[in-house]
């Protein structure tokens, strides 16, 4: 399996850094953003805010995510390999500018917090199967520090949004419901629902520079 993984990442970095350096030859402009936000803040703006589909979770922390994988994240749910319908509507109406200018404001919004150069803590088990899954191999040793800025922060993101991203992966032949990733879905589809459940939980619980900045019209 790891063999796999290691042949098939070389592939999909290749393509993903090809339409990333074709995506980020627009560049961004956060104060544009600003006006650009509204369809974003209603959920992406309150904190704690929660969605119903296909099941409830707190939506994610978006401040302080690399503006590289906003474009990466937005292309897919344009392109339809993330499935997620409210997304892939917002995501439809968006141009290239639209897209790296958003990314550049959420990159941006927030403060800016130290991070340990490696995550400690969760339990022997949580351990164990973030080891399994190779984690570290992308999203960096403290989970904030991806190897490449196209792939997520994930330290201390909301954890019930973690574990409806990873069972995305698992999931195929839905038509409203799935991620296409390859090398995610190869990963994930080595769990029970159960682990993945805990790898969400430990990752979550990690400490991260992701934030909900509220907007000042839901204060």
């Amino acid at each position: 399996m790891n063999k796999f993984l290691t042949s098939l990442s070389f592939i999909v970095v290749a393509c993903v850094t090809t339409v990333s350096v074709q995506a980020q030859e627009v560049k961004g402009n956060a104060a544009s953003a600003e006006k650009k936000v509204a369809m974003c803040i209603g959920c992406h703006g309150i904190q704690g805010y929660h969605t119903g589909f296909p099941e409830v979770y707190k939506v994610p922390k978006i401040s302080g995510q690399s503006a590289k994988y906003i474009v990466s994240a937005l292309n897919a749910y344009q392109s339809g390999e993330r499935k997620h319908p409210s997304m892939r509507g917002v995501a439809s109406v968006l141009s290239g500018q639209d897209i790296a200018d958003l990314a550049a404001y959420y990159s941006s919004n927030g403060e800016v917090w130290p991070l340990p150069d490696k995550a400690v803590g969760g339990s022997a088990k949580a351990q164990e199967l973030v080891a399994k899954g190779a984690c570290v191999s992308c999203h960096g040793d403290s989970f904030s520090k991806p190897i490449d800025p196209s792939y997520p922060k994930i330290a201390g993101q909301y954890s019930d949004y973690l574990y409806v991203a990873l069972k995305a992966y698992k999931t195929e032949g839905v038509a409203q419901i799935g991620r296409g990733n390859p090398i995610m879905a190869g990963v994930a589809k080595q769990f029970t629902n159960s682990e993945l459940k805990e790898i969400a939980a430990y990752v979550g619980s990690l400490p991260g520079q992701l934030q909900t900045v509220q907007q000042s019209r839901f204060r």
